[in-house]
């Protein structure tokens, strides 16, 4: 009788085998592609682009669409065996740099490091070795944030990172990236922050200015509506 363990690694396994990427082609996610723009990844995860979230306008536009998967088989009541519980993807300037995939802790319940390592290994073949810091210096706070990284895939052109995160128990990630937007993505995230700093002042005083106009817009409004009903 097969465990529960090992029909979790079968199952992740064959997810990622049908829907993943070859070791030769790591630019790309299931069927989403890296550099695409946020249309074509809304249509292919049936999401209306409309729900993108802009978090930062200049320098440059950047957006996260996330996409929550069903917990059931589409057309029928059967639950769905897909591990992945989301996935975030982020556009510099519309185009597709990250995508950060969530694996369902249900789905991957009673796996352990290695099983999840081998199973992703089966799609990118074998992961980078260890040079020190798995995840160098000055890597991105989302990396960071997403927790213990277990291996990485890829080179120059393109990066795979799995982390194992206790955000919500012990859980799953994995982060694929395409390192040249990726980094033109944090240095304009930098500067937009910078920029938010330096102009904070001059928005606060218009920010007091329209509240002030405002108010006086509202009182002047209630003055002549009174006026007209005010009988002594």
């Amino acid at each position: 009788m097969i465990n529960a363990r090992a029909l979790a690694i079968s199952i992740v396994g064959t997810v990622i085998s049908i829907h993943g990427l070859d070791a030769q082609d790591l630019p790309k996610y299931r069927n989403f592609e890296l550099g695409s723009n946020l249309a074509s990844v809304a249509t292919l995860a049936g999401v209306d682009p409309s729900e993108a979230k802009t978090i930062h306008q200049r320098p440059a536009i950047q957006q996260d669409l996330e996409w929550r998967l069903s917990r059931w088989v589409s057309g029928s009541t059967a639950s769905s065996t897909d591990p992945v519980e989301k996935i975030v993807f982020s556009f510099y300037n519309d185009q597709l740099f990250r995508l950060v995939v969530d694996y369902g802790t249900e789905r991957t319940e009673g796996m352990t490091d290695a099983d999840i390592v081998a199973a992703l290994s089966a799609t990118y073949g074998a992961p980078l070795e260890r040079t020190g810091r798995l995840v160098p210096r000055g890597a991105s706070r989302l990396g960071v944030e997403s927790g213990a990284a277990l291996a990485r895939w890829g080179d120059a052109e393109q990066s795979v990172v799995l982390y194992r995160t206790s955000m919500y128990g012990t859980a799953f990630r994995l982060m694929v990236t395409e390192p040249r937007l990726d980094d033109l993505a944090r240095k304009a995230e930098a500067q937009a922050i910078r920029l938010d700093v330096q102009e904070a002042p001059r928005r606060e005083i218009a920010r007091q200015n329209k509240e002030v106009e405002d108010g006086r817009a509202a009182r002047e409004k209630a003055r002549l509506v009174n006026r007209a009903a005010f009988r002594p």
